[in-house]
């Protein structure tokens, strides 16, 4: 018989007996898994009610489900709608009335269909707002920037490739938002100088400006430049800016930290040399693909002792260059030489010997440095995190072998399409800190060398291993095991690996990304021990794998409800398969290209179950082998397409190529 409770403890939930502030703190515990807070939300009705007080940042999926999100989350603070394609005004009026109060940070980053009213809602009502993040938002004319001039408090605003807006708009929000401390406008052709002319005269506590690719000139550099609390600005493609532009910082920028003048070819040794008496604090700079690093060009620059990052990618330098950048008496701390053409051995070297509290390096695709480079790198420079020597193609094993033995605080290392062998990974596995691993196009390692990875690296969260194609599965066996936390993972086209490599896989419950394209061994089975395992799982990439059929497509439907990219051209997927993805509410984007059994009946059923999807991947053939008006409704629910011109690998009976939509639609 069953024990009966006592009358005083019917219906007593101890939980209910705990402060609200424990609770709270165990929630901050578990802030980086969505599932678990889930999951702790459904334990009883205490912690439902604490979670929806607690949390204070969304993200939603779909602009329909607002309306009983926010009225479940009362103190939401931060709102990221980028998942939604398609935000409209009402959406944004419903916003500006539930977070009225809470509402600090709006991100639109991704979204359409909004307007100026739905803005103007937005800034009245929230007067707490103090960031916006309208970038992408094309359509958006100056009555949009007028109504965002009325968020008075407003210190943070984006409007990267806003193309409409002109000195116009730019100058109501200059009148309007006097706190405003950010602001990008990169690519916003309709505004110059007179629009950021007048946000540097009218907001005075600007700190940070992104300027790129602005048909700006001269004329607007005077005011920002005495900006008094301006620390970071972004010239990038500026083509109007000249040395003679740059005489202005002669005058004096004193608060100036970072300045990015990439890909402006009409600036020269000449125009910097204004910087050492007027950012006398400068400690960022950014001169990619502009004019040639030259002697006379670095020395311009020596005097600047707080210096700690120079990026002067995709450059021709000299030796004479990179020798005075060597005898800086500034102590750098990052240097990026990527893809610059010039570096040499000597040139290098003369810069890691005196530079030697260097913690980033990237000497991506300089292909003539040798081992030399490598030995005076790595005995100079002993903390680095971050080495990046992608295509370093004259070095040699032997020489990687010193990075292991010397480089024990790296964090991230890419070794992409290089000559590194198992002896090399077996010293690189004594990195014991490494959480970034590119070993791509690595022609020489096997197994052997995974093996002390896995045993050496337990923090390794990225592991790439594209086309390194001697890796089987015990190598992934090995990393599986000895990097428990392992986030994302590429072995696509690793001809050996088959489901027992997924099967291990599976037991890394933190596994985001999972890139298998071409290993043609791999599996339904193995796919479905990942769904299972790996709850995680946001992007998978299974192209060209034929064995992937319809039943690893249903075990991804029930487990992974957090996928939302993925990408299945050239498997055995069917109609029945993709449509039983539709019960994924977070899938976004989808890549179908080459299915040999997809009907143009069965597709049109897979996109209209398919609510949430933002981007699908389709042949040309199925835009005039679906009705046109389906096409159209996808397209207005928010759904782009991309059309790709190739060859349709199936044979379609012609009885079903003219649909119905009335036979389709719900």
């Amino acid at each position: 018989m069953k024990k009966q409770k006592p009358d005083n403890l019917r219906g007593f939930n101890p939980f209910n007996q705990l402060p609200q502030e424990i609770i709270f703190t165990i929630l901050d515990l578990l802030n980086s898994n969505p599932l678990d807070i889930k999951s702790f939300s459904l334990a009883c009705k205490s912690f439902y009610a604490a979670e929806s007080k607690h949390r204070t940042s969304l993200k939603p999926l779909r602009q329909e489900h607002l309306p009983s999100i926010l009225s479940r989350y009362p103190n939401i603070g931060h709102l990221h709608l980028t998942r939604c394609s398609r935000v409209s005004d009402t959406c944004l009026s419903f916003v500006s009335h539930a977070c009225a109060s809470s509402l600090r940070s709006i991100d639109l980053s991704r979204t359409h269909l909004f307007s100026a009213s739905g803005l103007l809602g937005l800034a009245l009502n929230c007067n707490n707002l103090v960031e916006i993040d309208l970038s992408n938002a094309t359509e958006l004319k100056d009555s949009a920037m007028a109504a965002v001039s009325q968020a008075k408090n407003l210190e943070k605003l984006w409007l990267a490739r806003c193309k409409s807006v002109t000195d116009l708009g730019v100058g109501c929000v200059a009148v309007g938002c006097r706190k405003l401390k950010s602001i990008c406008l990169k690519w916003c052709l309709g505004v110059g100088d007179l629009g950021v002319g007048l946000l540097a005269v009218k907001c005075n506590h600007i700190c940070y400006l992104d300027l790129s690719y602005l048909p700006i000139t001269s004329k607007c550099l005077s005011p920002i430049l005495k900006l008094q609390h301006l620390e970071e600005l972004v010239l990038e493609g500026c083509f109007g800016i000249d040395d003679d532009s740059l005489a202005v910082l002669k005058h004096g920028c004193n608060s100036l930290k970072s300045l990015d003048v990439s890909s402006c070819q009409n600036i020269s040794h000449n125009g910097l040399s204004s910087l050492v008496s007027g950012a006398v604090g400068l400690q960022q700079l950014t001169l990619a693909h502009g004019s040639p690093v030259t002697s006379s060009l670095a020395d311009s620059l020596k005097k600047f002792s707080m210096l700690q990052s120079v990026k002067v990618d995709g450059c021709l330098i000299s030796y004479d260059g990179l020798k005075t950048i060597g005898n800086w008496c500034a102590s750098l701390r990052e240097l990026s030489l990527s893809k610059c053409s010039g570096v040499t051995d000597e040139g290098l070297s003369s810069i890691v010997t005196k530079h030697k509290d260097l913690r980033k390096l990237d000497i991506t695709c300089c292909r003539k440095i040798t081992d030399v480079s490598i030995s005076c790198i790595t005995n100079s420079c002993n903390s680095l995190t971050s080495l990046r020597m992608e295509s370093c193609t004259l070095v040699s094993r032997e020489a990687f072998v010193l990075i292991g033995q010397r480089c024990h605080l790296l964090e991230e290392l890419d070794l992409t399409d290089n000559e590194i062998d198992d002896k090399g990974l077996k010293y690189i596995s004594r990195c014991s800190q490494l959480t970034n691993l590119k070993l791509g196009i690595c022609l020489n390692i096997t197994d052997e060398g995974l093996i002390h990875i896995g045993r050496g690296c337990s923090k390794l969260l990225e592991l790439d291993l594209y086309r390194s194609v001697e890796i089987t599965d015990s190598g992934i066996i090995a990393i599986a095991q000895g990097c428990p936390g392992l986030e994302m993972i590429n072995i696509a086209y690793c001809k050996d690996i088959t489901d027992h490599s997924l099967l291990s896989l599976s037991k890394c419950s933190r596994l985001k990304t999972l890139e298998s394209r071409g290993c043609s061994l791999i599996t339904s089975l193995g796919l479905t021990a990942v769904a299972v395992g790996c709850k995680e799982l946001t992007k998978l990439d299974v192209k060209k794998c034929p064995n992937i059929d319809d039943a690893g497509m249903l075990p991804l439907a029930h487990f992974s409800q957090n996928l939302r990219q993925i990408n299945l051209s050239h498997s055995s997927v069917t109609d029945i398969g993709l449509l039983s993805l539709a019960g994924i509410s977070c899938l976004q984007n989808i890549t179908i290209l080459h299915l040999k059994s997809l009907t143009p009946t069965g597709l049109a059923a897979v996109l209209l179950a398919c609510g949430g999807l933002t981007k699908v991947k389709l042949q040309a053939e199925f835009k005039w082998l679906l009705p046109h008006r389906l096409i159209e409704h996808l397209e207005a629910r928010g759904c782009t397409f991309q059309w790709r011109d190739k060859v349709l690998q199936v044979e379609l009976d012609p009885k079903c190529w003219k649909l119905r939509l009335e036979d389709l639609m719900p």
